[in-house]
């Protein structure tokens, strides 16, 4: 058997691969984490790090350097109708629900993945970044025992995680069935200054077309996310920057709010969305983050799901290192999966949910229009979306309940 480059071989840099990463180092593995990129870089997202995220960020020991750097609070969302109808919600205001933390932040990702990083290194993982992953490497069984690199270079390991993101290489290379959902979807994302009117809350301005996500980053940014039908978005392929100004003009709530306002990152594109693999694993090798699933980027809990998967794999990646045989390996590899479906069909569901609605502009029309007048109900909807209130709870039969009286109200 030829020797092995680490425990575990990680593919990617961002919140889940540098996560996993940490966690497996703390736990005593050697770990080898290597992304195409060089660091810092930028990324298109939304870079909203929801109140349940801190916990994740808290435990790695990077939340004061987060809020030191800059980031912005967030107390709740603001979500405006395409008829004009806002609803409103707060983190923190959901009766009943109480989380670690009640505010979410927003911080760029140079800065957040530069954190997670330097973790990572400082408790002894092993970063190569401007390291591309070609493929993996598998045994004569058929198992994934390490991958090999741009340079030819072959890296083993007991076990491989993906965590390379929506156009996850590793998740290619393993065939697993990835497919989408829907029609597709991408985002052109920038970020401007001196936008006018912006808060303590995120905003999404939805309209027939698409819609817009805004958050106050650090310097006094302003994140600008839009997302729109992939057959739109060849319109703004010549120019991007002029497509995206236009779009925000032309929406009569933003509009009056940017005569100031000037972009100063490039628009950065990225999409397809609604990926989501058959299995997050196969032997010798597991999905994590984005490259596993990744349905819409509303809600915005890309970061948090790639922290919360990563602390979920973390136990079953242990396992596979300490197994005695393959087979044991793949029993923890197996429950691996059991596990992660688990913890997010719940939040699978509810995405689901959300987008159609998003979709059919009529739907989001009523439900602003009614939920104008039950400010509870917004905050516990909104507070779902930060992961302080469990996605479960939007099945339970009360809220249901009191969702459908506020839909009817919206027509009497």
């Amino acid at each position: 058997m030829l020797a092995r480059d680490a425990d575990v071989i990680v593919v990617g840099g961002g919140p889940a691969g540098a996560a996993t990463a940490w966690a497996l180092a703390r736990g005593g593995r050697e770990v080898l984490l290597l992304d195409k990129a060089r660091f810092p870089r930028g990324k298109p997202c939304a870079e909203y790090v929801s109140p349940d995220a801190l916990r994740h960020l808290d435990a790695m020991g990077v939340l004061d350097a987060a809020r030191a750097a800059g980031a912005p609070a967030l107390v709740g969302m603001r979500i405006h109708a395409p008829n004009g109808a806002t609803l409103t919600g707060d983190f923190g205001a959901a009766r009943g629900f109480h989380g670690a933390h009640d505010r979410g932040l927003a911080l760029t990702r140079p800065v957040l993945d530069a954190l997670l990083l330097n973790a990572a290194r400082q408790i002894g993982v092993r970063v190569e970044d401007g390291v591309a992953v070609r493929d993996v490497v598998r045994d004569a069984t058929g198992r994934v025992v390490g991958v090999t690199t741009g340079d030819g270079r072959e890296r083993r390991a007991a076990l491989v995680v993906g965590a390379d993101g929506l156009r996850s290489v590793v998740a290619r290379r393993l065939a697993v069935g990835g497919r989408h959902h829907g029609a597709p979807r991408v985002a052109l994302v920038t970020h401007y200054a001196d936008v006018d009117g912006m808060g303590d809350h995120g905003e999404m301005h939805v309209s027939p077309t698409g819609y817009v996500g805004l958050a106050s980053v650090e310097h006094g940014l302003t994140n600008v996310a839009m997302v729109i039908p992939a057959a739109a978005a060849k319109g703004a392929a010549s120019d991007p920057d002029g497509f995206v100004r236009a779009w925000l003009l032309a929406n009569t709530t933003l509009g009056p709010r940017l005569t100031r306002a000037r972009a100063v990152t490039p628009v950065r594109t990225t999409g397809p969305f609604g990926w989501r693999v058959r299995r997050a694993w196969v032997p010798g090798a597991a999905l994590v983050g984005d490259a596993a699933d990744f349905y819409d980027p509303f809600t915005g809990e890309g970061i948090h799901a790639a922290l919360a998967g990563a602390a979920l794999l973390t136990p079953y990646a242990h396992a596979v290192c300490a197994a005695r045989d393959a087979r044991d390996a793949d029993i923890a590899l197996a429950a691996y999966e059991r596990a992660r479906r688990d913890a997010f069909r719940s939040k699978w569901i509810v995405e689901k949910v959300i987008g159609f609605v998003v979709r059919h502009p009529a739907f989001l029309d009523r439900l602003a229009r009614g939920l104008a007048h039950r400010r509870d109900l917004s905050d516990i909807l909104v507070a779902v979306t930060g992961d302080v209130v469990p996605h479960s709870a939007l099945f339970r039969p009360r809220f249901a309940l009191s969702l459908m009286r506020a839909w009817i109200f919206a027509h009497a």
